[in-house]
């Protein structure tokens, strides 16, 4: 039962008239009810503060629910579980003693490691309904699969070629491009293949039926809901309390100058974010001179992860991006920074590459905010030493921040 009868006056009719509470009101709510299911429980799990917090977002949803210009994030509840969970260990620490003894297993093993191919598996199959199909479509054979395969390998070639008939015939062969994913086909071998998935087309075509969402119409959708509060908080809030935050604001206006528009802001609000989780901006953008070509970029200097090719010295003053998967450019013409941005991204998902740990706060973001991904469990980024939880609690973080942040300039 929450404890509602404990709770301040001020902060019931807060929460009864559909407000939001104040920073200072929600972190005196989640000492009470931690507090409270302590004394019912000592050994208190991640599954019973979800429950709780279930329970208080269901009765309050406007109050308390993560939710950024109407669009709910995730379960709604997540930011509102990692604060409950944080207040009842730091409750539990003095208690708790530093060392514990490893249970015995009888396979010799000292840890509870999940083994390296399931954890290899969850992140590929992360934010994926349809990762693996077991059926050809309906009417389809593996040699009308290769007939079709060969036709949009003529269809590359042609300047001409019906948009409509390549995402008809990539949505066809979907079935076939799993099979060489999830066989390990390299980069190479796949841009020979199917030239036409590294295009925005056909990307997106494979990326929809992948994760049952779209991929650059999901993200503009979001950009245009959210993107002005981000936008807002980042020069408002995060210059005061993140220093890095407060240096890229000011690099920003300097090399974005007199420009506008959608692409811009979308420019910006990247920029932000990796200064605001202090990530690194060479892991997402390699720079190159504005007139090379894909064969003079250095690929030694690039990552093997998901890359941006930025022709020009900075953002701001580039008319043409290319797109670098395992240092294998596989589409060197991308005119705006919106589709390279959603290349990149859909890359992840389309090719079983895992986030990159530098720039796992960032794109876990961009996941869950603008690219509406938000699986409950699993994660996308690449194993480490660190323990990861299923949401990321600095991700966690921002969103409980953006929904409770108000402007008056917008």
């Amino acid at each position: 039962m929450i404890p509602w009868e404990k709770f301040p006056e001020e902060l019931i009719q807060t929460l009864e008239t559909g407000k939001r509470p104040v920073p200072r009101m929600r972190r005196e709510m989640v000492r009470i009810v931690a507090c409270e299911m302590l004394q019912k429980n000592p050994c208190i799990r991640r599954r019973n503060s979800t429950e709780v917090a279930k329970k208080m977002v269901a009765k309050y949803p406007q109050s308390l629910q993560d939710i950024i210009e109407g669009d709910v994030i995730g379960a709604g509840y997540h930011s509102l579980v990692k604060q409950l969970q944080n207040r009842i260990e730091n409750l539990k620490r003095c208690s708790t003693p530093k060392i514990r003894k490893r249970r015995h297993h009888s396979d010799g093993s000292d840890t509870d490691e999940v083994p390296p191919e399931q954890r290899a598996a969850i992140q590929d199959t992360y934010g994926c309904i349809k990762w693996d199909l077991k059926f050809l479509p309906r009417g389809e054979t593996l040699e009308s699969q290769q007939e079709k395969t060969q036709k949009l390998k003529r269809m590359s070639q042609q300047t001409d070629a019906n948009p409509e008939e390549v995402k008809h015939l990539m949505k066809l062969t979907f079935y076939t491009q799993r099979k060489e994913v999830n066989k390990g086909k390299n980069i190479q071998y796949l841009l020979e293949e199917w030239p036409l998935w590294f295009n925005e087309p056909g990307m997106g075509v494979h990326y929809k039926e992948l994760t049952g969402t779209g991929l650059k119409e999901t993200f503009i959708w979001n950009i245009d809901l959210k993107g002005k509060r981000l936008l807002n908080y980042m020069n408002t809030v995060g210059v005061n309390k993140n220093k890095k935050c407060l240096q890229a604001v000011t690099k920003i206006q300097v090399m974005r100058g007199e420009l506008s528009g959608c692409s811009e802001d979308v420019k910006d609000l990247v920029l932000l974010l990796l200064s605001y989780f202090d990530e690194k901006e060479d892991v997402m953008f390699c720079y190159v001179e504005d007139t090379c070509l894909a064969g003079g970029v250095q690929m030694d200097q690039v990552r093997l992860t998901p890359t941006i090719v930025v022709c020009g010295r900075f953002c701001y003053s580039s008319k043409r991006f290319m797109l670098s998967v395992d240092r294998t450019i596989v589409n060197n013409n991308i005119p705006s920074f919106v589709s390279a941005l959603c290349l990149m991204f859909g890359s992840y998902y389309c090719f079983n590459i895992h986030y990159p740990s530098e720039l796992a706060s960032t794109l876990e973001f961009l996941q869950r905010c603008f690219f509406s991904i938000n699986p409950e469990k699993g994660t996308k980024v690449e194993k480490t030493r660190t323990a990861r939880l299923h949401v990321n609690p600095r991700v966690l973080t921002l969103i409980q921040e953006l929904s409770d942040h108000e402007w008056r300039d917008v």
